[in-house]
């Protein structure tokens, strides 16, 4: 098992922090390789620059920017997202590096002569994991759309192996947490982690 880890959060002893180091114990236990992108840790750039911008569909010079996190994501087979939910949806820095590294020819083939839609390209990822906490309950989390969840477990899902292992998990109401409601929930992650990684 091959998994890449992309975690985003900017404080080093948040909850999403203690999520992110249940994933790389239970990942360690199952004797994987691991590859972590910590993007506030490592100072990653969510900015889609107006040279990128221009040349994204330059295939493979749009890779330049961003090589060694697409090394990293053309060579894992589970993929693993911690993170915490913002407005709903997904932090700007996490966004980011999804405009930036799933790129044309990496993470999707374009339309073409033979093909008018865009056709996905991460087959090779079996399992995908999306463990995150949001302030709203889960009940106004639904009422807006889970944009976050959908991006994820829907959008980067399309382009992953058809019939893939997928685990979510999400602690609601982050902000009137208790140590009990956190305890519970890294209970239910730890399951999850448990199935999605058989």
């Amino acid at each position: 098992m091959k998994a890449l880890v992309v975690f985003c959060h900017p404080c080093k002893d948040s909850f999403n922090k203690g999520i992110l180091d249940l994933v790389m114990g239970k990942l360690q236990a199952k004797g994987a390789e691991v590859r972590l992108h910590d993007l506030y840790g490592s100072g990653f750039s969510p900015v889609l620059t107006w040279d990128e911008w221009k040349g994204y569909l330059t295939c493979p010079d749009n890779l330049a920017p961003v090589a060694q996190e697409v090394q990293d994501l053309r060579w894992c087979d589970t993929l693993i997202f911690v993170y915490p939910t913002w407005w709903y949806g997904l932090p700007a820095m996490l966004k980011g590096w999804l405009d930036r590294v799933l790129l044309p020819d990496v993470a999707f083939m374009m339309p073409d002569a033979q093909n008018k839609n865009i056709r996905p390209g991460l087959r090779h990822i079996e399992r995908l994991g999306v463990f995150t906490t949001c302030g709203a309950s889960w009940f106004l989390t639904q009422v807006v759309g889970a944009p976050g969840k959908r991006t994820l477990t829907r959008g980067v899902g399309f382009l992953c192996k058809p019939w893939k292992k997928r685990a979510f998990a999400a602690h609601y109401r982050m902000d009137s947490s208790t140590p009990e409601s956190r305890a519970k929930h890294l209970t239910r992650v730890g399951a999850k982690l448990d199935r999605l990684l058989r």
